[in-house]
């Protein structure tokens, strides 16, 4: 390719989102670029408006260009359960399955002494005022079935002992359709502790 600075810089930045290396990105650019009417102009506009107007909503940390994003604001979702979650990109997996219908609380990351993460800078006294002020009955804690993950849910948990609201977790083992075969050990280990009664 010719050298041209503003395309290749493009490149460069398509090449930093998750999941495009520069390879991918060298083909998404070369598609905006055929279909710049259709693609490229209002990708351009929708980009700049978000740019602007994207912000943490003020009640649990979702993205929205509110400052209370639908989530919070539409009153059929104050069921009196909380869904804790590390981060936005979990929130809107678990809306992806249309199951739950209550609350979120976004931490945004999990407890880690190396990175000087603590429960400040992840709002967890936020959460537990929370808990208090909308009667919470069940706080659901969906973190990452990693150490730290473990270790915020631990916290959180004990942080909430005091509250009347039950302390949950989500399941977990075998995924359906898995294959017994293809599942790590620890994901075998969990769904035998939390077998079940047929």
């Amino acid at each position: 390719m010719a050298d041209d600075t503003g395309i290749e810089a493009l490149i460069e930045l398509m090449a930093r989102l998750p999941g495009l290396g520069p390879r991918s990105a060298r083909r998404a650019v070369l598609v905006l670029l055929k279909k710049r009417g259709q693609l490229m102009a209002p990708l351009a506009t929708a980009l700049a408006q978000v740019a602007l107007a994207a912000k943490d909503c003020h009640v649990c940390g979702n993205i929205s260009t509110d400052e209370t994003c639908p989530i919070c604001a539409n009153p059929a979702r104050a069921t009196g359960e909380i869904c804790v979650v590390e981060d936005v990109a979990d929130l809107w997996a678990m809306e992806r399955g249309q199951v739950f219908k209550g609350r979120y609380h976004v931490l945004g990351g999990t407890l880690s002494a190396l990175d000087a993460v603590g429960p400040d800078e992840l709002g967890i006294p936020r959460l537990v005022t929370r808990v208090a002020a909308e009667r919470i009955t069940e706080v659901i804690l969906a973190l990452n079935a990693t150490v730290d993950g473990q270790t915020t849910a631990h916290y959180i948990a004990d942080a909430l002992a005091a509250t009347d609201a039950q302390i949950t977790t989500l399941a977990q083992g075998v995924p359906i359709g898995g294959e017994l075969d293809y599942l790590d050990d620890g994901t075998i280990g969990a769904a035998l502790r939390a077998r079940r009664r047929l």
